[in-house]
C-alpha cells in the first residue's frame, strides 16, 4: 500500500468517526449515569468548562458504585497491582529439548518485565482503561518513557477514538484526537516536522492549545504500522513513522458480530439505571413535599391555575376549604406510595448489581474470606464473565505484553529473538482469575495420581512423575529455577539407587553353595 497523504488520513478518519457517532446515543447515557467522571459527551471537549458538574441529572449512586467495584475486581483478578499477572512461555515451536533452557530465559524476561512496570502508572492508566471497557470499548497507549520512567502507559478515553477493523475482526487502523500546546509538540514528537505554521504559532502562542489528530493504519503489503501525526486545520503531516507494534490496546468487552464497538454490561443495564434514576428523583421529589408540605388558603378571589405551583412550602390559594365554614390554611392531602416506591428501588438495584457482578461481594461489615472461598469466588467470577474473559486475554493482556516487551527490546532492556504470537513464546496468565481455573486441573491431576496409586503397580507404572511434576509447577506458575533439570534427576536417581544397593550390602559368600546344595 502506497503512503497515504494527509487529505486520504482526514477522510478516513472522519468516516471512521461518522460510524463510531452510531453509537454516541447509547455510549452517553452509559456515561453520564454511570460514569459521569469520564463523560466527554456532555460537550467538554468541545469548549466545557473544567470542573464542571457532570453529576445534575444523576440522583442514585449505585450504577457508579457497582461499576467501580466491577472494574476494582477485574483488574484484581486478572491485572492485581504490584503483582506478576502473567507468564513467558516457551511454545509448541521451541524443540522439545530446548524448552528448559529457553524457559529459564523466557522466565528471567518476565521478572525483569514487570521489575520495569513497577516503576511506571501501568496500574493507574490500567484502572482508568478497565471502567471504559465497562462501557463496552477501551483503548490503551503505551509508548517508551525516559530513565525514570522506561514505559509510559496512558488511558484514552473512548470519546477520543475512532476505530477501524481488519479481515479477521482485529483492529487495525485507529484515529486519536490530540489536543497539545503548541510549545509541547517538538518535545513529544522529537522528530516533528517543525513547518512555517508551527514555528510562528509556538513563537507568537506558545501555550495555545492545537488540535491534532493521532493515526496508525496498517500496511498488509509490507506488514508495519504506519503513525501519522495530523495538523488537520494546516493540512499538515508532522510526524510520520513505521512500526512493528501498534502503540494502542483497544479492547472490547463483548462484540456483536458486524459490529465494531463494544457493548459492555453497562449497556445492557442502562435501561435499569435510568428507571432507577427516575424512581430515585420521583422518591425525593415526593419527600420534600412530604416533609415541606402544600397547602391550600382560602381566598374569595377567582382561581388563577396558571400562578400555582407545586412544590414544598407552596401554598395555593383556594375559595374555600372544606366548605363555607372551613379553615383558613389547610395542607393539601399527600400522594405517592412510599413502600412501593422502596420496593421497585430494592428490585432495580438488585438488577443493576446483578449484571456487574457486585451482588456476589460479601458486604463490608462480613468477617475476612478463607483462601478457599477467594478462589471458589474467583471461579464464579470467571464463570459469569463467560466469553468476554477470554476476549480480555486476547485484546487486552497478550497485546499488552506484546507491546511492553516490543518497547523494551527497542529500549535495550532485553534481548528477545522470539516472537510473542503463541508458537515460540507464549503469555500464560497467572492472575488470580486464571488461576482460579489452573487449580481446577491440578486436583484434577492429583484425583487421579490417588487412583492410579490405589490400582497398585500397574496404575503406579502409567505415571510419569517427572511429566507430572512439570505439569504442575506450570500450572502454579513455578519458576523453573526452582526445579532440577533431566540431567540433575538422572544424577539424583543414580545416587538414590546407589544408595539402596550400599544399605542392602554384598550378597552372603554360602547363598550360591546353598542353592546348588538344594538343587542336589
Amino acid at each position: 500500500m502506497p503512503r497515504l497523504d494527509v487529505r486520504e488520513i482526514i477522510e478516513r478518519e472522519a468516516k471512521a468517526t461518522a460510524r463510531k457517532d452510531e453509537w454516541r446515543s447509547i455510549y452517553e447515557d452509559c456515561y453520564e449515569f454511570a460514569l459521569p467522571q469520564r463523560n466527554l459527551y456532555s460537550g467538554y471537549y468541545e469548549g466545557g468548562t473544567p470542573g464542571q458538574n457532570k453529576m445534575a441529572r444523576v440522583f442514585d449512586s449505585t450504577a457508579i458504585q457497582s461499576t467501580q467495584r466491577f472494574a476494582n475486581r477485574i483488574q484484581a483478578g486478572l491485572f492485581p497491582p504490584q503483582k506478576a499477572w502473567c507468564r513467558l512461555e516457551a511454545g509448541s515451536g521451541i524443540p522439545e529439548e530446548q524448552k528448559p533452557q529457553a524457559q529459564a530465559a523466557l522466565d528471567a524476561y518476565t521478572t525483569r518485565m514487570f521489575e520495569i512496570m513497577r516503576q511506571t502508572n501501568f496500574d493507574l492508566a490500567m484502572g482508568e482503561f478497565l471502567l471504559d471497557l465497562c462501557v463496552g470499548t477501551a483503548v490503551m497507549m503505551v509508548t517508551p518513557g525516559d530513565e525514570a520512567t522506561p514505559i509510559r502507559f496512558t488511558s484514552i478515553p473512548q470519546y477520543l477514538v475512532a476505530i477501524e477493523e481488519g479481515t479477521f475482526g482485529n483492529v487495525d487502523n485507529v484515529y486519536r484526537k490530540l489536543r497539545m500546546k503548541a510549545e509541547a509538540i517538538p518535545q513529544e514528537f522529537p522528530d516533528a516536522d517543525i513547518t512555517v505554521e508551527l514555528r510562528e504559532a509556538i513563537l507568537q502562542s506558545p501555550s495555545k492549545e492545537i488540535d491534532l489528530l493521532d493515526a496508525v493504519i496498517y500496511d498488509y503489503d509490507s506488514g508495519v504500522y504506519c503513525y501519522h501525526v495530523i495538523w488537520p486545520g494546516k493540512k499538515q503531516e508532522l510526524v510520520y513513522r513505521t512500526m512493528k507494534s501498534s502503540p494502542f490496546i483497544v479492547a472490547r468487552y463483548m462484540k456483536v458480530a458486524g459490529e465494531i464497538y463494544g457493548r459492555g454490561p453497562l449497556v445492557t443495564a442502562i435501561a435499569d439505571i435510568k428507571t432507577l434514576n427516575k424512581t430515585v428523583e420521583l422518591v425525593l421529589k415526593n419527600a420534600s413535599l412530604a416533609i415541606a408540605g402544600v397547602y391550600t388558603a382560602a381566598d374569595d378571589g377567582v382561581l388563577n391555575p396558571q400562578n400555582i405551583k407545586i412544590q414544598p412550602g407552596a401554598v395555593i390559594g383556594v375559595a374555600r376549604n372544606g366548605g363555607p365554614q372551613g379553615p383558613s390554611l389547610m395542607p393539601l392531602p399527600r400522594t405517592g406510595d412510599f413502600n412501593v416506591s422502596q420496593i421497585v428501588m430494592s428490585d432495580l438495584r438488585m438488577n443493576v448489581k446483578k449484571i456487574l457482578m457486585d451482588d456476589t461481594l460479601p458486604p463490608d461489615n462480613m468477617s475476612a474470606r478463607s483462601a478457599t472461598e477467594i478462589a471458589e469466588r474467583s471461579r464464579e467470577l470467571a464463570t459469569n464473565l463467560g466469553s468476554a474473559f477470554g476476549r480480555l486475554i486476547d485484546e487486552t493482556m497478550v497485546p499488552v505484553v506484546s507491546r511492553i516487551l516490543y518497547v523494551m527490546d527497542q529500549q535495550g532492556y532485553i534481548d528477545l529473538p522470539l516472537k510473542v504470537n503463541g508458537v515460540e513464546v507464549k503469555v500464560t496468565p497467572v492472575a488470580p482469575l486464571a488461576q482460579a481455573q489452573k487449580l481446577q486441573e491440578v486436583n484434577d491431576i492429583v484425583q487421579f495420581m490417588q487412583i492410579a496409586n490405589s490400582l497398585g503397580p500397574e496404575g503406579q507404572a502409567a505415571l510419569s512423575i517427572p511429566r507430572i511434576t512439570q505439569f504442575i509447577a506450570n500450572k502454579m506458575n513455578i519458576s523453573q529455577e526452582l526445579l532440577t533439570t533431566p540431567e540433575e534427576q538422572q544424577m539424583m536417581m543414580e545416587q538414590m539407587q546407589q544408595a539402596m544397593m550400599a544399605e542392602e550390602g554384598p550378597p552372603a559368600a554360602n547363598d550360591g553353595g546353598a542353592t546348588m546344595e538344594a538343587m542336589q
